[in-house]
């Protein structure tokens, strides 16, 4: 009898020749990883040294995919079946991407999204459990530069362990990759390098935050200082674009620009444009005829964007022929990493009504809420105000649902790296939003066992375990050997199916308010 995995159905004789190589070399087979693969099929496993591509087809019928994944190891047959197997790399999953079009990673438009980055390289089986049915696009490689270098992980790394993990869980729904909060033309071109389908760029270092406090002198001088060679355009024109214009919003209502309000905003996103507008036109020199698209992120910066400021951002981009299919504005009250929404949410909800209106008139493109984890008060009002015009974001939370894990399954584990991090969280936080007292933090060592997860659930142990999520992954011992990183990663493989469940339960949240489908 015929079993289907990923949509795929794959003959007996294939799929019971993966099953017998796998006992025989003592391999875990994820059995929702076999599918068809060209005229054979293909299985993810897991051996001592790590995961395992198998590949089998019926003898004389070779498919094209054996002859290009890269390093093949033991050949073997069992009656009229071929096998062979090849290492989980890089290579080999853009490889697949080509053969199985559904590992590949694909623009998403202007589909709803759930971004959800994975610093650990294991989270991506319990993230597809957490999106599977709702309708939501997942973007399942999601990774800054900045977290890249503080997990010691390449672009590369990202994207393999999301093609793998995406194979491993049977999924067949396709899936995003959003190289995020980038800086750099080198960091555009390492992760187009990487196969990464979304660029989001950071501006925020050229975010001119002291417009907001500048007098009308100060704001004068600011904005005849910007660089409108680059703007592509010069103050006086600027001028007549904005001050003292009412603009009609899609939906109803207008937006009034005062001269002072086009004077703040030139002042303080007119060198961001610039910025943004260079990335995108170099980003669009060595895409070539790659597809891709963009997300625009104001969000990591000291004061909120108005309205105001978001239509100017946006008419500019635009006039400067920028495409995108995201914006994150800065929203009022505070997006901390790790915990709810902290501010006054009916002020919140008269701030989105704008900004989504902003967005609907001179898009439509989606309002992109990054700093998304744990957002729960946040979410019922961006999917009702936002239309399913949304990207939400996630990343920490999914680490410390692995740091869950330790809690219930290591505690000895979990407390070293719960000291080792009230040890570093005033060194760590001083990159992230974040106010997690540490005088409220107890002693790890003063905690029972049955309740150390519950730190979990605390404001301030969230926050200080979240930021110091690249100290603890890349700490050492003396003689250089990880500290905490291979332990940890031994202990969610020992308890994948705990760590799953974990994640679809949490992420889950998440996804529920923004489902499409039910």
């Amino acid at each position: 009898m015929a079993r289907t995995f990923a949509k795929k159905t794959v003959p007996d004789a294939l799929a019971g020749a993966i099953r017998a190589i796998s006992e025989r070399r003592k391999l875990k087979l994820y059995a929702a990883s076999v599918q068809n693969l060209d005229v054979g099929a293909v299985a993810l496993a897991r051996g001592e040294r790590g995961r395992v591509l198998l590949l089998a087809w019926s003898a004389g019928a070779r498919p094209a995919a054996a002859g290009e994944l890269a390093g093949a190891g033991d050949a073997s047959g069992t009656g009229d079946v071929e096998l062979q197997s090849h290492p989980a790399s890089f290579g080999n999953a853009h490889t697949l991407g080509k053969h199985l079009p559904h590992l590949a990673p694909r623009c998403k438009g202007l589909a709803t999204a759930l971004g959800l980055g994975d610093r650990l390289g294991l989270g991506t089986p319990g993230h597809i459990e957490a999106v599977r049915g709702t309708g939501l696009a997942p973007f399942l490689a999601q990774q800054s530069i900045r977290e890249m270098t503080r997990t010691a992980r390449s672009p590369e790394d990202v994207m393999r362990d999301a093609v793998f993990g995406a194979l491993q869980a049977g999924w067949a729904g396709g899936f995003g990759s959003d190289a995020d909060h980038l800086k750099s033309s080198e960091d555009i071109d390492r992760t187009l390098a990487a196969g990464f389908t979304m660029f989001t760029i950071d501006p925020g270092d050229h975010v001119d935050a002291t417009a907001d406090a500048a007098d009308a002198s100060q704001l004068r001088e600011k904005v005849a200082r910007l660089p409108w060679d680059a703007l592509d355009s010069s103050e006086a024109d600027a001028q007549a674009r904005y001050a003292g214009r009412e603009f009609t919003l899609a939906g109803g209502g207008t937006l009034a620009v005062s001269e002072e309000a086009f004077a703040r905003a030139a002042a303080k996103y007119g060198r961001a444009v610039a910025h943004t507008a260079r990335m995108y036109r170099h980003l669009v020199e060595v895409a070539g005829a790659r597809p891709f698209e963009l997300e625009v992120s104001v969000d990591e910066t000291e004061s909120p964007t108005t309205p105001e400021e978001h239509w100017f951002v946006a008419s500019e981009l635009a006039r400067l022929e920028v495409k995108w299919v995201s914006l994150a504005p800065r929203y009022v009250g505070r997006f901390e990493k790790g915990v709810d929404f902290i501010g006054d949410l009916d002020a919140l909800r008269a701030s989105l009504v704008r900004h989504a209106a902003v967005a609907r008139t001179l898009g439509p493109y989606k309002l992109g809420i990054h700093s998304g984890s744990d957002k729960f008060s946040v979410y019922p009002i961006a999917a009702e105000l936002a239309d399913g015009l949304v990207h939400v974001k996630t990343a920490g939370t999914s680490y410390l649902e692995a740091l869950r894990v330790l809690a219930r399954r290591r505690s000895a584990l979990f407390r070293e790296i719960f000291t080792f991090a009230r040890e570093r969280y005033e060194e760590d936080k001083r990159t992230y939003h974040v106010s997690a007292d540490l005088a409220k933090v107890p002693e790890p060592s003063a905690v029972p066992d049955a309740q150390l997860d519950a730190a979990l659930d605390r404001f301030d142990d969230r926050q200080v375990l979240h930021v110091t999520f690249g100290s603890v992954l890349t700490a050492q011992n003396a003689d250089g050997t990880p500290r905490f990183r291979a332990r940890l990663l031994e202990a969610l493989l020992a308890h994948e199916d705990d760590y799953a469940e974990a994640l679809r339960k949490h992420l889950g949240r998440h996804a529920a308010p923004f489902a499409t489908k039910g």
